[in-house]
């Protein structure tokens, strides 16, 4: 951390020996680099809609498995199992979902519907969040699980022996006492999405174009394949302030509610 901020005024390949100083050129161009701006609007847009889709579908699975049915530990493990395996592997995965397995189900079908989500910049967001959901739904789920299970069934028993419905009591009880694990869904699915890498670097590559480029994935062509370490160094120290400013603000915001509910 302390090296990336001081290599970030300089204009180091990290090569040479030599690192000559910049001053604050390298923020500077941050402030003003259209690729900057392209890779931070595509990955605020995958943290918002990957953080409402996990929380939201994350909650409904819990809920699901937390109501009697049949068969519970077996799609427990089901839907658990994905985020076991790396991201690197899961954008392969899905990469030859949508390349090669769904296509294939048009010739059988005789439908013409288009799977190769990865292969448009205007599909390749919702291929990304069907990719991440997939992979991390399971371990958000579990979150919620364990909340679940440990509200109280006195609650819910006074509750509808004072005539309270099943929707009153979802909104009354169960959401309330999950006010803490929704922050900490929230906080760490918000965390993980703005430093989301492996899934681009196997799946699409940052395309088409820079359709995909994230910010992290930006940073390292930077800085690793660009040569241009000093200007990478000072992208990472601002994606540092930018994670440290959510987290700090989801949590005054999200804590101060669970006090009022």
């Amino acid at each position: 951390m302390f090296l990336s901020l001081r290599y970030s005024f300089t204009s180091w390949n990290g090569l040479t020996a030599e690192k000559p100083f910049v001053g604050l050129d390298n923020y500077i161009k941050f402030f003003t680099d259209n690729y900057v701006k392209d890779a931070w609007t595509f990955t605020i847009k995958f943290t918002i809609f990957n953080t409402i889709i996990q929380n939201c579908l994350a909650l409904l699975f819990a809920i699901a498995l937390d109501s009697g049915i049949k068969g519970k530990k077996f799609f427990r493990t089901v839907i658990f199992m994905p985020c076991l395996i790396s991201a690197v592997i899961a954008g392969f995965i899905w990469l030859r979902v949508f390349s090669n397995i769904l296509p294939a189900l048009n010739e059988v079908l005789g439908t013409n519907i288009n799977f190769l989500l990865f292969g448009s910049g205007e599909t390749v967001l919702s291929g990304l969040l069907i990719a991440n959901n997939w992979q991390w739904i399971g371990y958000w789920m579990l979150i919620y699980l364990a909340a679940l299970q440990s509200i109280p069934t006195e609650l819910y028993e006074a509750a509808k022996i004072d005539g309270a419905s099943t929707i009153k009591r979802f909104f009354k009880i169960t959401i309330p006492m999950l006010a803490p694990a929704f922050t900490i869904c929230t906080v760490g699915i918000t965390t993980g999405s703005l430093k989301v890498y492996e899934l681009m670097v196997s799946s699409t590559g940052g395309g088409p174009g820079r359709a995909s480029t994230s910010i992290i994935y930006l940073i390292y062509n930077t800085a690793i394949s660009g040569r241009q370490y000093g200007y990478g160094s000072a992208m990472s120290i601002m994606l540092v302030l930018v994670l440290l400013i959510v987290a700090l603000v989801q949590l005054k915001v999200l804590k101060k509610r669970e006090v009022q509910l």
